[in-house]
């Protein structure tokens, strides 16, 4: 059997303090420099000279833990704020790169749809058709209070919102346009009105008449990244999804994740190879097995127990993060035991504290030691179903220059890391073809809206 390359992104986000909390103190952390726009057009650089298949920019609408908490320990910490828009840092990296997919984070409550739809297209265009989209709902109160709601919305409306959104975006993509619409007859017309319609959705929260204001780009709709674990989350990536971003905590959980997703899609009309699954790795590689292993002890050393306690909101009654030497047992929570008791029974040489969870999530889902160590533990996840890895970083650029100098040409020997770029767009790289195919949901609005009559639009609800 041919041996099928894994697909390998950047993840990073637009700010200090990302993933790996207390790693920005380090001297070669140049992410301390996120808004220099030099930071990332040196990064893509990097990545585009590996072969990277996309650099995957995450991004928040508002600080984590408890709205009316102060946020003293997100602010000290440079923990996602500041924080800096992802969609205009992928148009400033567009004209920096060639090949290298630019993947964008967009929360469904930040943006009205036909201004979202609007940009995105033209960004497609910018990049010839290298625009990835993360479709996320939020996860934070204040992020939801920074857009007028009172609150997050409940987890399972915020999916049948972020449908809702998806849909119209979809109307807009894929079939306010027709094919050869566009004209560019300099002796007649600019493009075919009679292949331009307006959409006239009308749904629950959006009224939008249209028509889409932007001209098919390449790709039309841009590659649909999706992040949910929930049951609701595996059921829109189903639907949805075209490329998921699980961060499991063993090959054999991801292997399960993607089974049932993947089920989930055949149920959906879709075919189970329609998504890919993307598998969230840190990684500290070393000469030998000592080298990698001193070299995860000093990166501990940067550990900020405060910043990781803080990201996963464990905090006392008052709001604020616990003392790094509180006692296990004398923790309060009620979303959170099984983690708690996974790491209580993990630590077998002293009483189990706070500051050891912290260490368990920053050795959680990271592999340490040699190159070819690595190329091992990376085909025992291939074989447990993942098609790509999402290598997050603990310095910029450092982790990603250590990863394309030291893993990849070992991946490459084993036919598990491309060499070179195939042409085409993002979507004809990964998937071999241009366009969504037939049998995902917005195909569906292809030549819908041609002789249709219009119907009268009610204005939205809210």
């Amino acid at each position: 059997m041919t041996t099928r390359p894994l697909r390998f992104n950047a993840f990073a986000m637009n700010t200090t303090s990302h993933i790996h909390h207390g790693q920005w103190r380090r001297p070669d952390a140049g992410q301390v420099d996120f808004e220099d726009v030099n930071t990332w057009i040196n990064l893509v650089k990097i990545l585009e000279a590996a072969k990277f298949d996309a650099l995957f920019l995450a991004d928040v609408t508002g600080v984590y833990g408890d709205a009316d908490a102060d946020f003293d320990v997100y602010i000290k910490e440079g923990l996602q704020i500041p924080s800096n828009d992802p969609l205009t840092l992928a148009a400033a990296l567009a004209t920096h790169t060639e090949h290298l997919g630019l993947a964008v984070t967009s929360n469904v409550v930040q943006n009205h749809p036909f201004n979202f739809a609007r940009q995105i297209s033209t960004l497609d265009h910018l990049t010839r058709g290298r625009v990835a989209w993360n479709i996320v709902t939020g996860v934070q109160d204040n992020g939801a209070r920074n857009f007028g709601l009172p609150r997050l919305t409940d987890h399972t409306e915020r999916y049948q919102w972020a449908e809702e959104y998806v849909d119209l975006a979809y109307k807009l993509w894929e079939g306010s346009w027709d094919e050869g619409a566009v004209l560019k007859d300099r002796s007649g017309s600019y493009s075919d009105p009679s292949k331009i319609h307006k959409i006239d959705h009308v749904s629950e929260r959006y009224a939008v008449q249209g028509p889409h204001l932007v001209a098919p780009s390449p790709q039309r709709t841009p590659v649909l990244y999706q992040a949910g674990s929930s049951a609701s989350g595996r059921q829109f990536a189903a639907r949805n999804a075209e490329a998921v971003f699980i961060i499991a905590p063993s090959p054999e959980i991801a292997g399960q994740q993607i089974t049932q997703t993947r089920e989930l899609a055949l149920a959906a009309g879709r075919e189970p190879g329609d998504i890919t699954f993307y598998q969230g790795l840190s990684f500290v590689i070393g000469a030998t097995e000592e080298e990698a292993q001193a070299k995860a002890a000093e990166y501990e050393k940067y550990v900020s127990v405060e910043g990781y306690l803080a990201h996963i909101a464990l905090v006392d009654k008052t709001g604020r993060v616990y003392d790094p030497k509180t006692p296990l047992k004398d923790v309060d929570t009620n979303t959170m035991k099984g983690f708690l008791d996974y790491v209580a029974n993990s630590v077998t040489d002293h009483e189990p504290t706070v500051e050891d969870i912290a260490l368990t999530i920053s050795r959680n889902t990271r592999i340490v030691g040699t190159p070819e160590q690595i190329a091992d533990e990376l085909e025992r996840w291939q074989a447990a179903g993942v098609d790509g890895i999402n290598v997050i970083n603990w310095v910029i650029p450092g982790s990603f220059e250590e990863f394309a100098d030291l893993v990849l040409p070992v991946l490459r020997e084993r036919g598990l890391a491309q060499s070179e770029y195939a042409p085409g767009t993002l979507r004809e790289k990964l998937f071999g073809y241009p366009r969504l195919n037939e049998r995902h949901p917005a195909a569906a609005y292809r030549g819908a809206f041609a002789g249709e009559s219009a119907p009268e639009l009610e204005p939205a609800a809210g």
